[in-house]
């Protein structure tokens, strides 16, 4: 009841080309670079490109100024910020893209590079998660489009437009929602226990993800695999709960990684078949929010090995369910949040040894340690909240506003004194 939701129809074979076609089997690996190949057909790019422009004339029919503020999200709307600029010349328009932006060269590989960095340079703002994705950007804009380019400000201005490229680090509500039902850590490990038949003296491991190829999921288990090896002292007293849902199924990347996982789980067990309890439990579904923080606040490690990621907020999720100042996250070099998460152990998902040996100094760290870290972690996250990532935005937003009513308002002043100056003359 808060605000009015318009939704834009597609049909099945619009959603085909433009939300599988297009924007996840190509942008999505292509940004990414998870090592998947992206697919570039140019049906799915004509549907793409049809899809942006229907969102494009559903904003201007629901704008009520002729300088409206349009937020536009993501990376299924990368032509987006143009239409609604040819159509609304004076809307301030904040884009933010939630993925990752590579470097030129890898951008390089799409054959429509210059319709999509032109499209986004509509935007009044143009936000990623990190300063190191903002600079990619202007790096690809640099190389591929013809426009002038302002390191100090970080700003590009195409056709007499200038757009500010900005860093802004999505975050979680704080506190979250969902740990306001959440029973004491005490209960939710004797929960969790129960329900997956773990002995008290058991560590647990958590890793949850949808099945994505850009999550990690494999190599994580190959680090299990490397620590039990290095470690057999911890063969029986130690699992890793991997909670994934299905995700994109109809595209055979996604369908093929969550068979070849169960594979690799099986095939994991079965070496350690002497121990009492198998090292990975794969539980594949959907979980609710509630049962996600139940299993962050009943383990003792959290794992996310993003191969890529813009931040990936199950980081910060995790940090915001330990309430206790417990547990340690395994966070990938890779993902955006260790940018901000510094405290966390900061691994190198590609490299399963040196992985298997940060998670061997996750399960023996003092609890002194863990509520050093934690501590300082669950205040970053706190501070630097998901309504300060909008708020900030917003404010940057009022203040382009006023820089426009300011200067058209100089600007009407000089044409009247040089209409008088005629006048006079």
């Amino acid at each position: 009841p808060d605000y009015t939701l318009r939704r834009i129809w597609i049909s099945e074979d619009e959603q085909d080309g433009y939300y599988y076609g297009l924007a996840n089997e190509g942008l999505w690996p292509l940004c990414h670079i998870a090592f998947t190949r992206p697919v570039f057909r140019q049906e799915d790019w004509d549907i793409y490109k049809e899809i942006n422009t229907r969102f494009a004339d559903a904003v201007a029919v629901e704008a009520r100024t002729s300088s409206p503020l349009v937020l536009i999200q993501d990376y299924h709307f990368a032509l987006l910020p143009r239409l609604v600029r040819q159509r609304l010349p004076d809307a301030t328009i904040i884009t933010f893209w939630h993925i990752p932006w590579p470097n030129s060269e890898t951008f390089s590989i799409i054959p429509w590079r210059a319709e999509i960095i032109r499209g986004l340079l509509g935007s009044s703002v143009l936000g990623f998660h990190t300063q190191f994705h903002c600079n990619n950007f202007l790096e690809t804009v640099d190389r591929f489009i013809e426009s002038r380019i302002d390191r100090e400000a970080s700003s590009v201005t195409l056709g007499g437009e200038e757009t500010f490229v900005r860093p802004y680090p999505i975050s979680i509500e704080w506190p979250p929602h969902s740990l306001s039902k959440q029973k004491s850590i005490s209960e939710c490990r004797a929960a969790v226990r129960a329900r997956h038949g773990l002995p008290d003296d058991v560590k647990i491991a958590m890793g949850i993800e949808r099945f994505d190829y850009t999550k990690g999921i494999l190599d994580r288990m190959r680090a299990v695999e490397a620590m039990l090896k290095a470690h057999p002292q911890w063969r029986g007293k130690f699992v890793m709960l991997q909670a994934a849902a299905p995700t994109r199924t109809r595209l055979a990347t996604y369908k093929d990684l969550q068979e070849e996982a169960v594979r690799l789980a099986d095939e994991i067990n079965s070496r350690f078949s002497d121990c009492a309890i198998a090292p990975i439990k794969l539980v594949i579904r959907h979980h609710e929010p509630d049962e996600v923080f139940e299993l962050f606040r009943a383990c003792d490690v959290c794992i996310v090995s993003s191969l890529h990621d813009g931040m990936n907020l199950v980081a910060k999720e995790f940090v915001a369910a330990r309430d206790d100042e417990n547990g340690v996250l395994l966070l990938s070099s890779f993902a955006g949040a260790s940018r901000e998460l510094t405290e966390a152990l900061i691994i190198n998902p590609y490299d399963g040894y040196s992985t298997g040996e940060a998670l061997h100094q996750a399960l023996i760290m003092p609890s002194e340690e863990q509520r050093a870290r934690m501590r300082l972690m669950r205040t970053q996250v706190s501070q630097r909240n998901v309504y300060r990532w909008a708020g900030q935005m917003l404010l940057d937003a009022a203040a382009l506003q006023k820089r426009k009513r300011l200067l058209g308002t100089a600007e009407h002043a000089s044409a009247e004194c040089v209409a008088a100056r005629g006048l006079a003359l």
